[in-house]
């Protein structure tokens, strides 16, 4: 998938194949197999092109992102700690980008739902201390080369 979201545009499995061999050996079926995985799994759409296919991704990378997250915060048992948890892996640079992400819901927002909002921007400052990021987690993100894996 992160080749497709590279592309940003419909792409070919030879397209894809040649930017992968840039890096290392890979044989053209696995690449048309992985592409195909994708396809049925729902994570891109395919229009013949010749005898070829064009695949492209279904949603953005953006998108993909955010429904981890969504479906990673609706498992908790705990919401609120959570997101407090979340917040103090976050960098500087990722904190800022959720003030910003939260004045955009704020000013889309009636003001009584904006006011749930706000608290949520301010993350304690004990959580300046925290990792910088987190362990990524395994299989989250489905690669052009993972044949079977991802989702």
């Amino acid at each position: 998938m992160t080749r497709v979201w590279e592309w940003n545009r419909p792409v070919t499995v030879r397209e894809v194949l040649e930017d992968l061999q840039k890096e290392r050996s890979i044989a053209y079926t696995t690449v048309m197999t992985v592409l195909d995985n994708l396809h049925q799994k729902g994570w891109v759409r395919r229009e013949a092109e010749g005898r070829a296919y064009r695949y492209e991704a279904v949603s953005t990378r953006a998108a993909y992102s955010a429904a981890l997250m969504n479906e990673a915060w609706s498992a908790s048992d705990n919401p609120a700690a959570a997101l407090v948890a979340f917040f103090g892996m976050m960098s500087p640079e990722q904190r800022h980008a959720l003030r910003d992400a939260v004045r955009m819901v704020q000013v889309d927002e009636p003001p009584e739902a904006a006011e749930v909002v706000a608290p949520v921007e301010a993350a304690p400052p004990e959580a300046a201390q925290a990792p910088e990021e987190g362990p990524p987690a395994e299989g989250d993100e489905p690669e052009a080369g993972d044949a079977g894996k991802g989702r």
